[in-house]
């Protein structure tokens, strides 16, 4: 029989993960929101709490959790704040390449740090040039005796100026495609890598997002990870996996928002009642909640698949696009309810329906995602 309860176990990480984001995050998210400020003194309560590195096995000093204990913790953090829940997570997205293609020694090297003090890592996979097409990079890897020296640019790096460690993906040789590409570790503090500026963003505005350039910088082999060509599909595997809890972090948004437009529904009233009383509102309502409570089972069914031993490239994309998708939706709806009062900012639904366009574009565009369904539906009828 399908249980759809939470474990005693998960139970009590949403209410560590629901008490931190009220009590530490929400109150702080309108403020970080407007001042695009990067709350660092929240970021590193959360790594004490054990709230970052949640895929570091416990070996390493990390949380060690299941991935779906990782999306109940996520959903109970973007309810609070889509963009501190970003930079909190960046690090299970940049870490997860050394522990799915690193060596023991390598992973022994790099981890065990980011548990033991709070450290930021950066995934560095888009180009300015390629978005997607992550077949089509241009940031080279040239062999150089004992190491290779990377020379190229990554834009939309969360965390990237804060960051002690990047996660990088170059090619060896850029005509032959993804067949090239080569992934690498590139501490911060290496010569040649030059972070950019903080970019001004519509929303997420409390994660730190710029570009890295990389001008020659000196990388011994002994920090590649895997062999030469192994990169791209070492970063689709950790977009495998890092791709569900994009679609909790969607339904904590698309949550908040419902609950907001409730709670407004109930207190607002206009022609002598509540407008929860108005069957217009009512149908937003309900067709808001069905949105939510898919999303949230399309994003534990993904997980479920994945802590199962699944590859989940299926069910992760269509957790990750319909979450997505729900959340715009209902954070519009949401702002509707609203009202003119839903469109200013000293009210927060319009801040939900920011954060919640950034959830379809990345970690793959949501038409990406539909090429990924369809692609793997096909292949069970071929």
């Amino acid at each position: 029989m399908v249980d759809f309860s939470l474990t005693p176990e998960a139970s009590s990480l949403r209410d560590l993960a629901r008490k931190f984001a009220r009590s530490e995050m929400a109150p702080h998210a309108a403020e970080c929101d407007r001042a695009a400020r990067f709350p660092e003194e929240i970021y590193r309560k959360a790594h004490a709490l054990g709230l970052m590195n949640l895929n570091v096995p416990a070996e390493f000093g990390g949380s060690g959790l299941s991935l779906f204990e990782q999306c109940v913790i996520v959903e109970e953090l973007a309810y609070a704040c889509a963009g501190m829940t970003t930079s909190i997570i960046a690090n299970c997205l940049a870490l997860e390449p050394i522990l799915l293609g690193g060596s023991p020694e390598q992973q022994q090297r790099f981890l065990p740090s980011f548990c033991a003090d709070y450290h930021l890592a950066s995934f560095a996979l888009t180009e300015p040039s390629g978005g997607s097409d992550a077949g089509a990079l241009k940031t080279r890897a040239r062999k150089d005796g004992d190491a290779y020296l990377l020379d190229g640019e990554k834009c939309f790096i969360t965390n990237a100026p804060h960051a002690s460690l990047y996660t990088v993906f170059a090619t060896v040789d850029p005509a032959t495609r993804h067949r090239g590409v080569t992934a690498f570790v590139v501490p911060r503090n290496a010569e040649g890598v030059v972070p950019g500026k903080d970019e001004e963003k519509m929303g997420h505005r409390a994660s730190s997002t710029s570009t890295v350039r990389f001008d020659k910088v000196r990388v011994p082999l002994s920090d590649r990870l895997l062999a030469e060509g192994d990169g791209f599909s070492l970063a689709m595997r950790t977009l495998d996996q890092t791709r569900t809890p994009i679609g909790a972090l969607a339904t904590g948004i698309g949550q908040a928002a419902l609950d907001h437009a409730a709670r407004y529904a109930l207190r607002r009233e206009t022609f002598g009642k509540p407008i929860a009383e108005h069957q217009a509102i009512q149908i937003k309502l309900a067709n808001m909640a069905q949105a939510v409570h898919a999303a949230r089972l399309l994003t534990w069914h993904a997980a479920w698949t994945i802590d199962g031993g699944g590859k989940g490239t299926l069910e992760s994309s269509i957790a990750k696009c319909f979450a997505s998708d729900a959340a715009l939706h209902v954070a519009d709806e949401a702002i509707q309810t609203f009202g003119g009062y839903g469109y200013m900012k000293e009210y927060p639904v319009e801040k939900l329906l920011r954060d919640a366009k950034l959830t379809q574009i990345y970690e793959g565009a949501n038409e990406i995602q539909r090429t990924v369904i369809a692609r793997e539906l096909l292949r069970a009828y071929a």
